[in-house]
């Protein structure tokens, strides 16, 4: 998995999770429906334009032209593209809807305990939002958005898990048919560093005591709470998977 096709897979999801956010903020505001997707349709694809014709360049920076080099076989999505895509309209539709049904329901309260013994981070967000002196409500809201998200992840993440060799299989043939300026080896300590970090500031929760209570409101918060965990799961299995391809076939 190249570093651009990863980075424009996910500025992809996060513009469109982004602007479902803004249309349904909009349409909570009084706007029009179609008054709301006429203004945040516009801000997506400028943004989500701009965000790949940088990527396009870097892709494009180490070898022949990338329009060269896309095939229609690039464009249909493996199989864990397409479970992540699903599980990421799951967290946008728990965040919009689900949360405020199940939230007071022993469905939800059995969910955030397990998940708040699952992951470290939980609490420490929960904390976090303490301090804020926010709404018990919108508390208990967005740490009952973040369980799910995680939950999501972890399945994820132990879905993709089973399926890492074949996956690594067909990284290995990619890479012999589309040589790339990076070596194996280099990819897959760039991918683990990133997972890494990643995995110390949401998963242990590091990151979360450092930010101001304005982070957790708007569409930076909602991306915080509901993409984020996913995007990090996404990035783990790209991290083993590049690794597990880059040492001798077994």
């Amino acid at each position: 998995m190249g570093v651009a096709r990863l980075l424009a897979k996910g500025w992809v999801v996060f513009c469109l999770f982004a602007g479902g956010h803004a249309f349904v903020q909009a349409l909570g505001g009084g706007a029009g429906v179609l008054a709301a997707l006429q203004s945040v349709a516009i801000s997506v694809l400028l943004f989500g334009a701009m965000g790949l014709l940088f990527i396009a360049g870097f892709g494009a920076s180490g070898g022949p032209p990338l329009l060269m080099r896309m095939k229609p076989r690039h464009l249909i999505p493996s199989f864990d593209d397409m479970v992540f895509v699903a599980f990421v309209a799951v967290s946008f539709a728990a965040q919009i809807y689900f949360v405020s049904e199940i939230g007071g329901t022993a469905v939800g309260h059995a969910v955030k305990t397990a998940m708040f013994s699952v992951v470290p981070g939980l609490p420490k967000l929960a904390g976090r939002l303490d301090d804020c002196v926010l709404n018990p409500q919108r508390v208990y809201s967005i740490s009952l958005s973040c369980a799910l998200s995680w939950l999501l992840a972890i399945v994820f993440v132990a879905s993709a898990v089973s399926r890492i060799g074949l996956t690594a299989g067909l990284l290995r043939l990619e890479r012999v048919l589309h040589p790339t300026s990076f070596s194996p080896t280099l990819l897959a300590a760039l991918y683990g560093i990133v997972a890494i970090v990643g995995f110390q500031l949401l998963y242990i929760g590091s990151l979360y005591p450092w930010l101001s209570c304005s982070a957790f409101g708007g569409i930076g918060g909602v991306l915080l709470v509901g993409l984020a965990p996913l995007m990090l799961a996404y990035m783990i299995i790209a991290a083993l998977t590049t690794l597990k391809a880059s040492g001798p076939e077994s």
